[in-house]
């Protein structure tokens, strides 16, 4: 398998999972571009009437959640399962997920954010071990390959804007919902006939001779966690437990914080692992709270960036009007525009490119520097006017240079470091401090009326650009800890 050169000189392989990754993440970007601006739209215009802070909360925790589940899912599909038939289950999960948010329904709204939660926990974390599995682990392709890899990721997130945010926007909301659904449907299709490219990679549990005593275990507290969640849903859906969205998030916070602590508690302390293994994961936990921060700053386009451009930004370009959700087409566009030359960069340099935490670096500047432009546009929005779009196109061009240096590497840097026998936790790891960066990103959206622009920008940029200049003061005395994963 590590030696296929089929696909554009990588593995067959790396085609089916293109295009898997690919329709997951139209359907996720697709249903996100519409999410805030549903819930903070009228309930007249056929939205959910929430105010900002409620919907930032809302939103928040559904991408946090989304992230958070691809530790269980790792956990599940290294156990139990493997990572190729947890990739199909999550598809189905998620397609069902996008059709249950087609019904105009508070219920069925909920309902499908969760099936999604589920299902992304299984999919997402996985699919990427897999990826990793089609190389050697000193094969040089293997960055370019998540370069390659992450250009479907953003094939799917550019369409999905630009189809279901305008079949939500200009129809109707549920047509977007639903549009995202038959996205997923078709990757679930594609997944299975391209079955056969992927050999064994991802096709067995890690520690098969457990399953039996793990199943049940599992099955059990499955049982008795489901059942506590229906009942704390419908409690909380019907009244019976008064509790608001905001509380629901701020205790998920915690909760999330908690989660964190005693996962790197026991990751570093609790282990059997050799002195090898414990160097690199020291390096992983510098290399979350470097994602986390970065993620908690980018992914503030589908909460802060989102409502920026619905209420401050012109949306129209020589008369030509289109919806504001098109605007987080942009990031996905540029990705496709530069990824394949980064790569050739990557590939042409060999052993000279930039080490991982230097990339890092990169990628954290870069993003602050986004938003240290939107200070300006902030300033200008405050008069009243709406700003040209413009200034959404730079940040979006410098948050995609930002986002080429630190997310592709970061998924290849943990198939390179983590330990063979956890390499779907530790991918879920990485998928982890997306959990808390989203989570960040949502509740900041909640500040967008009660701080002024200008300020929740410059204080965001500040954040970023500190933190890459510090990870550069660093690198040298990390990359010491294991020299040949740098």
């Amino acid at each position: 398998m590590t030696t296929d050169r089929s696909f554009f000189g990588h593995p067959r392989g790396l085609s089916t999972l293109f295009f898997t990754e690919m329709w997951e993440r139209f359907s996720y970007y697709g249903m996100r571009a519409l999410l805030i601006l549903f819930m903070t739209a009228p309930l007249a215009a056929g939205g959910l009437g929430f105010d900002t802070v409620s919907a930032g909360a809302v939103y928040g925790l559904y991408t946090s959640m989304v992230y958070m589940a691809t530790l269980p899912g790792g956990w599940v599909a290294d156990r139990l399962i493997g990572q190729r038939r947890a990739v199909l289950y999550g598809g189905i999960l998620i397609a069902c997920g996008h059709f249950s948010m087609a019904f105009p329904s508070l219920a069925t709204f909920y309902l499908g954010l969760s099936l999604i939660v589920i299902g992304t926990g299984l999919l997402k974390g996985n699919v990427s071990v897999i990826v990793g599995q089609l190389y050697a682990p000193d094969d040089e392709r293997r960055d370019a390959g998540f370069s390659i890899f992450y250009m479907g990721i953003n094939l799917g997130a550019f369409i999905a804007p630009l189809v279901c945010g305008y079949l939500g926007q200009r129809v109707n909301w549920h047509f977007g919902f639903a549009a995202a659904g038959v996205g997923m449907t078709f990757g679930v299709v594609q997944y299975v006939l391209g079955g056969r490219h992927l050999g064994s990679a991802g096709l067995r549990p890690a520690a098969s001779a457990e399953v039996a005593a793990l199943t049940a275990r599992v099955r059990i507290w499955s049982i008795v966690t489901a059942v506590a969640l229906v009942a704390f849903g419908m409690g909380a859906y019907t009244g019976v437990i008064p509790v608001t969205a905001k509380q629901i998030a701020d205790a998920a916070g915690y909760m999330l914080l908690i989660l964190c602590v005693v996962f790197f508690g026991w990751l570093f302390f609790a282990g059997d692992w050799t002195a090898e293994e414990r160097k690199r994961l020291y390096v992983i936990g510098v290399l979350f709270l470097a994602a986390a921060l970065f993620w908690s700053l980018f992914e503030q386009a589908g909460s802060t960036l989102n409502l920026f451009a619905d209420r401050d930004s012109r949306t129209s370009v020589f008369g030509w009007s289109f919806p504001s959700s098109w605007f987080q087409a942009m990031n996905s566009a540029f990705i496709w525009m530069f990824a394949p030359v980064l790569a050739a960069i990557w590939i042409r340099l060999g052993r000279r490119q930039p080490s991982t935490i230097v990339k890092f670096a990169l990628g954290e500047i870069l993003v602050g520097a986004g938003f240290g432009v939107l200070v300006l546009a902030a300033m200008i929005a405050s008069t009243g006017t709406q700003v040209s779009p413009m200034w959404l196109t730079v940040t979006y061009l410098l948050h995609t240079f930002g986002e080429l240096c630190l997310s592709p590497v970061g998924l290849s840097a943990m198939t390179k470091l983590a330990p063979a026998r956890i390499a779907g936790l530790m991918m879920g790891v990485w998928f982890l401090a997306s959990s808390v960066g989203n989570f960040i990103a949502g509740r900041l959206a909640g500040f967008y009326e009660s701080m002024p622009l200008q300020e929740l920008f410059g204080v965001i940029a500040l954040f970023g650009v500190g933190a890459g200049v510090v990870l550069l003061a660093l690198a040298r005395p990390i990359e010491r800890l294991t020299p040949r994963a740098r």
